[in-house]
């Protein structure tokens, strides 16, 4: 593919999804959404980016109640996706979920702990972190796990590191509901990145069902919106509103010295203007600079 700004392309492209919630059963959500049927959308929607992602990061809240058959589901509908990409899945624990169905639903493991694990992606690292709490909704990291990330990361990736969470460690002034519920003492996960000296990259994280972007530490925060309902940030009378509209996921670009973070809603809009797939073609055979001319000039047929 011909290179046509001033960036080659990322070296790393990472999609990242959350929030499915799916229900055992195949139940609606609310009685209103189709999680599955909503989860289905978004892997189509993926399928249709290029180049494709080499990982699909999920930031938790798989499964609504912890169902064994909702992460059965879960996995036929991800895992052939995601092998039809060529990309790996990182399942990452939310309040939603429980440690042991996730664990044997997920990676047939009997291991009910802590559900932190490493994936390597092309010398690109994602670590995912479980910030549940057993019983309760708000987030937490214990001693043993900061000390377990802190071994992790004193061997720096080739490409650097991802963080994936569920709770994001950031300040919430669209939604102060979700800071009753938010992820506890983040200055001590603040230190830990600090003392990676620079391999922590990003951090990927859900839980608001809502898209939004921060600093932590020195490094971004992104925040990826559900495939299944959202938040409405600024509700009518109202202090948290759910809402069936603005589901999306978000593609990460991982350039050598960058991060870049582009949301991609579900639902396709309606279209009012358009260049078909024919132009990216033809520009393949065009020198650069006449390339440069046909989309610039507000002359060329591209324009008009």
């Amino acid at each position: 593919m011909k290179q046509l700004g001033q960036y080659a392309a990322p070296r790393h492209v990472v999609a990242h999804l959350s929030d499915p919630h799916l229900i055992g059963g195949g139940g609606l959500h609310h009685g209103v959404i189709d999680n599955v049927a909503q989860l289905h959308r978004a892997l189509d929607r993926l399928a249709a980016v290029s180049p494709a992602p080499q990982a699909l990061v999920f930031t938790g809240d798989l499964a609504d109640r912890a169902e064994p058959d909702a992460y059965a589901t879960l996995r036929s509908i991800v895992e052939p996706a995601a092998a039809a990409m060529g990309a790996v899945v990182v399942w990452t624990m939310g309040n939603h979920d429980e440690r042991a169905p996730f664990a044997r639903g997920l990676f047939d493991s009997d291991d009910d702990g802590p559900q932190d694990r490493v994936h390597e992606v092309d010398g690109l690292r994602i670590v995912a972190l479980d910030t549940s709490v057993p019983g309760h909704h708000h987030g937490d990291l214990g001693a043993e796990q900061l000390a377990w990330l802190a071994d992790v990361l004193a061997t720096p990736a080739e490409h650097g590191t991802l963080l994936a969470m569920h709770h994001p460690p950031m300040p919430l002034p669209m939604l102060r509901a979700a800071e009753l519920i938010e992820l506890h003492d983040q200055q001590a996960l603040a230190e830990v990145i600090t003392g990676a000296r620079g391999d922590v990259r990003g951090i990927l994280a859900g839980h608001l069902h809502l898209s939004t972007w921060s600093t932590f530490a020195g490094v971004p925060v992104s925040v990826a919106s559900a495939s299944c309902y959202t938040s409405d940030p600024a509700p009518v009378d109202r202090f948290v509103s759910g809402v069936d509209a603005n589901q999306a996921f978000t593609m990460v670009h991982a350039y050598d010295d960058r991060l870049v973070h582009t949301l991609v809603p579900l639902e396709r809009g309606t279209e009012v203007s358009h260049l078909g797939s024919d132009v990216a073609e033809a520009l393949e055979g065009v020198p650069l600079e006449q390339a440069r001319e046909l989309a610039s000039s507000k002359t060329s047929r591209f324009n008009s």
